[in-house]
């Protein structure tokens, strides 16, 4: 394929996953990357900052998935709730992502310093959720709690749907995360 084809973007995110499965994330250059994807380092910089990005660079979208949804739910809606149906919003566009999530989700959790940057995109994650909370009158620390519990369940349920050893519907296993939640935070 030529440097001028259609589809640069996910040529480099194709060949960057590639090599970081095959030699590590460490060990892969930009320029290896751009040569696997048959496009000049020049081309991987227009789209990427650096080779983390491409492990990362959804994150801006995700959010934005998240904040559009929460903003989304009616006025009346309990706090939790609206996170709740943002989680719901958000299920389909990982489960239509769900091999290149796998594969990412296996080169961070081998590096110490992807799983930091990861928590730090789940810590800016909860906040933007936090201050969409608060932008329709959820007072603190309730609007911080519901995005903080929203993350951990989106959490836990991505990592168990990345585990499950069948196709699961991500969706299921987020509404099986808040029941759970539900439980847990039941008083007696």
């Amino acid at each position: 394929m030529g440097r001028w084809e259609p589809g640069a973007r996910e040529r480099l995110e194709q060949a960057a996953m590639e090599l970081f499965l095959e030699r590590g994330f460490e060990q892969t250059t930009v320029a290896e990357i751009a040569s696997r994807a048959g496009l000049t380092e020049r081309t991987f910089f227009r789209y990427f900052v650096d080779k983390r990005e491409v492990l990362f660079s959804g994150a801006g979208e995700l959010q934005e998935l998240f904040v559009s949804a929460v903003s989304a739910t009616p006025a009346a809606t309990a706090p939790m709730d609206a996170v709740a149906a943002a989680l719901a919003v958000v299920a389909p566009f990982l489960q239509e992502r769900g091999a290149f999530a796998s594969r990412r989700q296996d080169v961070i959790t081998a590096y110490d310093d992807l799983r930091e940057r990861e928590l730090v995109k789940l810590a800016s994650l909860a906040s933007a959720i936090a201050a969409t909370l608060r932008e329709r009158g959820v007072a603190e620390p309730a609007a911080s709690l519901a995005a903080e519990a929203g993350i951990a369940v989106f959490k836990v349920a991505f990592e168990r749907w990345q585990e499950a050893p069948t196709d699961l519907d991500f969706a299921r296993v987020i509404e099986e995360c808040l029941g759970e939640l539900k439980v847990v935070t039941a008083t007696s």
